[in-house]
């Protein structure tokens, strides 16, 4: 193997075991076909058996080693007996799911603002600490990933409760990160504007549209794949010194003032 080979190996995640949650569509589904692409064994993450079933096929069927995770990711018994069910450790975890309550502060309840911290900050902890807890106990080595939002740092009208629960994500980030040190690195990825189902209802708005014009510099919507690459770095022995960071993938949205 000469130099260059030697350095592209750092990259791939040959004999590593993902666990990428809510990954049947989205960002999380390029997020598992990147890192089953770069060889991880990838256990895709869902709640519809059916849609699970047909994303493992795909990879399966492209040569990849792919496993159902049939959970729901924020509830703590599920996710345990689910991590103790795998015959091999789960040593990468990124941390995907998510909900949104886009609604001002008078429509967002005390209740209705708990449940979204509960499944985006709440739910990513629990999980988190279930890992790492197995993982010491064998002595293995890992990566977390935690997907957080460039709303994380930032606010915008009418979105207190996603905003106050991604920018504690992305501090939980920080403390997990030293917290798991050295045996797991902890780090987190920012996305900005991208183009999933989610986002599907605002992609051909026409204010939205003028405000992606306007504000970001690449002048376009992002793609779920353009996520993959990040994530298969931040998992990676390629990016061995690196934790507690969060890496923004915005099209330079947030530096442009």
């Amino acid at each position: 193997m000469n130099s260059s080979n030697k350095d592209f190996s750092n990259f791939q995640l040959n004999g590593r075991v993902a666990l990428i949650t809510g990954s049947t569509r989205g960002i999380g589904w390029a997020i598992a076909r990147g890192m089953a692409e770069s060889g991880a064994t990838v256990y895709v993450n869902g709640r519809d058996k059916k849609v699970l079933a047909a994303r493992c096929k795909h990879l399966i069927d492209l040569g990849y080693d792919a496993k159902p995770a049939l959970f729901d990711a924020t509830d703590v018994e599920t996710i345990n007996r689910f991590l103790d069910s795998t015959e091999k450790p789960i040593d990468i975890l990124v941390n995907n799911v998510a909900t949104r309550l886009r609604k001002p502060l008078s429509e967002i309840s005390p209740k209705a603002f708990s449940e979204v911290v509960e499944a985006n900050l709440n739910s990513v902890y629990a999980i988190s600490r279930s890992f790492a807890t197995r993982l010491e106990d064998q002595q293995t080595k890992g990566s977390l990933i935690n997907i957080t939002s460039i709303a994380g740092p930032r606010a915008r009208p009418g979105d207190p409760a996603y905003t106050a629960a991604k920018g504690g994500l992305e501090a939980l980030t920080r403390s997990l990160a030293v917290e798991l040190a050295p045996a797991i690195r902890c780090n987190a990825i920012a996305p900005g504007y991208f183009a999933t189902d989610a986002n599907a209802p605002y992609v051909d708005n026409k204010e939205v549209k003028q405000f992606v014009e306007n504000r970001i510099p690449l002048k376009r919507w992002g793609q779920p794949e353009e996520i993959a690459g990040a994530a298969v770095f931040l998992a990676s022995n390629a990016s061995s010194y690196i934790t507690g960071h969060t890496l923004v993938i915005d099209a330079g949205l947030t530096i442009l003032f």
